[in-house]
C-alpha cells in the first residue's frame, strides 16, 4: 500500500514539495485507522411482539370459554368434537376412512394469525366445491419453543366454532396421527360446471 500511495503521490506533486512534506513528517508516528465501525449505544432489547399477541388471543379466547364438555370427548390425549345431534358412529366411522380425505391443509410454519386466515379460507373453499372430509395438519408442536404445540389446541377450538364443521377426530397414524385432523364438513351444494 505504501508503494502505491508513493507512486501515487510522484505523480501528482512535484518532487520538491514531496520532500519538504518528508521532512516535516520525519519522526512521527502514522496513526492506525480501524476498519470497524464503532457502536454508539447498546440497542434495546427485543420485544417479543408475537407472544403478546399470541397472549392476548389466548386471554380473548378464554373469555369465550372453551368447547362444551358434551361436544368434546377427551379419551386420553386425543379430542374428538361432535356437532349436537349426530350419532357417535360418525367418529367410528370416521377413525375408519368411511370418507375419503378429499383436500387438505397443513399449517407447519405458519403463526397463529396467518393459521386462522388459512383455515378462514380453506373451510368455505371446501364448501363451495362440494367436499365434505378434509384434513387439517396443524403439527406435533416438535420444532415449537419447548416442543409444545401451538396451533394444536387453537386449531380444534376454531374448528368447533365453525358452523360447517360437523365432527372433527385425529387422523390416522398414516395420515398425520396426533398432528393432524379429519374433519367432517356439512354437505354444500356443489357448484355445477357446465357441460357436466
Amino acid at each position: 500500500m505504501d508503494k502505491i500511495l508513493r507512486k501515487r503521490v510522484k505523480n501528482e506533486l512535484p518532487e520538491d514539495e514531496v520532500a519538504l512534506f518528508r521532512e516535516a513528517a520525519r519522526g512521527t508516528t502514522p496513526i492506525e485507522v480501524s476498519a470497524r465501525a464503532r457502536l454508539q449505544a447498546q440497542s434495546p432489547p427485543p420485544l417479543p411482539v408475537q407472544s403478546l399477541l399470541d397472549a392476548h388471543t389466548t386471554l380473548a379466547e378464554s373469555v369465550i370459554g372453551p368447547i362444551p364438555w358434551d361436544q368434546s370427548l377427551d379419551t386420553g390425549e386425543e379430542i374428538q368434537f361432535l356437532r349436537d345431534g349426530l350419532g357417535r358412529d360418525v367418529l367410528r366411522k370416521m377413525r375408519r376412512g368411511h370418507w375419503a380425505v378429499q383436500d387438505h391443509l397443513d399449517l407447519h410454519g405458519v403463526n397463529r394469525e396467518q393459521a386462522r386466515g388459512l383455515l378462514a379460507g380453506f373451510l368455505p373453499s371446501c364448501l363451495k366445491r362440494g367436499l365434505r372430509c378434509v384434513r387439517v395438519v396443524h403439527g406435533k408442536g416438535l420444532r415449537s419453543p419447548n416442543r409444545e404445540p401451538v396451533l394444536k389446541g387453537v386449531v380444534r377450538q376454531w374448528l368447533a366454532r365453525r358452523d360447517e364443521v360437523l365432527a372433527f377426530c385425529e387422523a390416522p397414524a398414516n395420515q398425520g396421527g396426533s398432528g393432524a385432523l379429519l374433519v367432517l364438513l356439512k354437505s354444500g351444494t356443489r357448484a355445477r360446471v357446465p357441460g357436466r
